[in-house]
């Protein structure tokens, strides 16, 4: 399973990463045009060079001497893995639309904005041509962001506020897990930026929306107010449904031989 969103054009995905840029290649391959008109081709015209530099004025507040991480918010080129290719903020791939042709450009702009609003049946394009396995994954990650909301609006009426949110998090994800949301991170090599729920398998997301669901009724039922008292119910809810899985985990039986 990828985390990697996707929209569809011309019944071919375009793969959005994590941090909302697009993929070149996949426009250009989704759209046919020929191979000397390929994103490495387009980026080595003076022209492109205009038009990086407005996107980063606009992007960072700065006219000039921009850092490679700067940069690389608006475009940067991966050479190796499954998703090798040129990754670029939505308005460098507009242009880059643009460069191959006027009417590929509004064809893609309509796309791209049916994905902003959210359009339901963009996404069920998407997962029509997925394989079961991420299918599943995306129910899976649908139903636990409703019950992600359920959580928060609970903790809310609880008094939570700030960092109470964080903490309420990092201690299903401690107990259900085995470590905060920046030690996942870490330990998986993810940037801080990061949409952790993105990189959970279906088993993780099942685990954290149960923990999830419990810490909230519990929270309902014994209604502790404050950011600590609701932290110290959500540990304890997702504690039990760790201890769940890991009696499960010792109470299977092992096949005879």
């Amino acid at each position: 399973m990828t985390a990697m969103k996707a929209v569809i054009f011309k019944k071919s995905k375009i793969r959005v990463d994590a941090e909302e840029r697009v993929c070149l290649n996949d426009i250009h391959r989704a759209a046919g045009f020929s191979k000397n008109q390929t994103p490495a081709d387009w980026t080595r015209l003076p022209s492109f060079s205009k038009e990086i530099a407005s996107v980063l004025k606009r992007v960072t507040g700065k006219s000039h001497n921009w850092s490679k991480d700067e940069i690389k918010t608006v475009i940067y080129t991966r050479r190796t893995g499954s998703d090798k290719g040129t990754w670029a903020n939505e308005n460098i791939a507009l242009g880059y639309a643009a460069y191959l042709s006027s009417d590929l450009a509004v064809e893609i702009r309509d796309v791209f904005l049916r994905y902003k609003k959210g359009d339901a049946r963009l996404a069920d394009e998407v997962l029509d041509r997925a394989s079961p396995q991420d299918n599943e994954w995306a129910a899976v990650r649908a139903l636990s962001r409703v019950k992600r909301n359920e959580f928060t609006e609970v903790l809310q009426l609880h008094g939570v506020k700030g960092f109470g949110y964080a903490n309420c998090t990092d201690a299903v994800y401690s107990e259900v897990l085995g470590g905060s949301a920046r030690k996942l991170k870490e330990v998986r090599g993810l940037p801080k930026k990061t949409n952790l729920r993105d990189k959970f398998d279906t088993d993780e997301l099942i685990s954290v929306m149960f923990a999830e669901k419990l810490s909230r009724q519990r929270i309902a039922e014994e209604k502790p107010y404050g950011n600590a008292p609701c932290v110290k119910a959500t540990r304890r809810s997702s504690a039990i449904v760790r201890q769940a899985i890991e009696a499960d985990k010792k109470d299977r039986q092992k096949p005879l031989v």
